[in-house]
């Protein structure tokens, strides 16, 4: 068995989403390797930003991120696929949180969409360059 495949999702564009997560779900069976997806969620934690939020705000948002996950890759991979992936949620800036896991995973590959470029990506640089650049392993770029 090889290294595990980890799909990097937003759940905020649904059809770039299941693009990825079927792109990912191909990749790892052509080498029987674990399939883990993750979601990064923004730190609610911060002192600036938590005033915002009702309490245990973070622990919901999690909760739905995870519940979220786990439905569509149930609704693209069928439940006895779905039994094996491991959904995951972390919390933090995307692109760091999603080399966190890869590293901590053992992942050989990240699998992650990207939207199609207009100016301000161009200035602050999208979360799939920065994956890619500081990446220690493989990134396939869904558009």
């Amino acid at each position: 068995m090889s290294k595990p495949v980890l799909c990097a999702l937003e759940l905020s564009d649904r059809a770039l989403d299941e693009k990825v997560l079927t792109e990912a779900a191909r990749l790892a069976d052509l080498d029987g390797a674990q399939l883990d997806v993750v979601n990064v969620l923004p730190n609610f934690g911060e002192t600036w930003v938590s005033g915002f939020f009702e309490e245990h705000h973070h622990e919901k948002a999690v909760e739905d991120a995870t519940k979220r996950l786990q439905d569509l890759c149930s609704k693209l991979l069928g439940e006895e696929r779905n039994a094996k992936v491991r959904h995951l949620v972390a919390t933090g800036t995307a692109y760091q949180e999603i080399l966190k896991v890869a590293e901590t995973a053992g992942s050989g590959l990240i699998v992650i969409g990207a939207h199609k470029p207009d100016l301000k990506d161009y200035l602050l640089g999208p979360n799939a360059a920065r994956v890619i650049r500081h990446s220690d392993c493989s990134v396939f770029v869904v558009r």
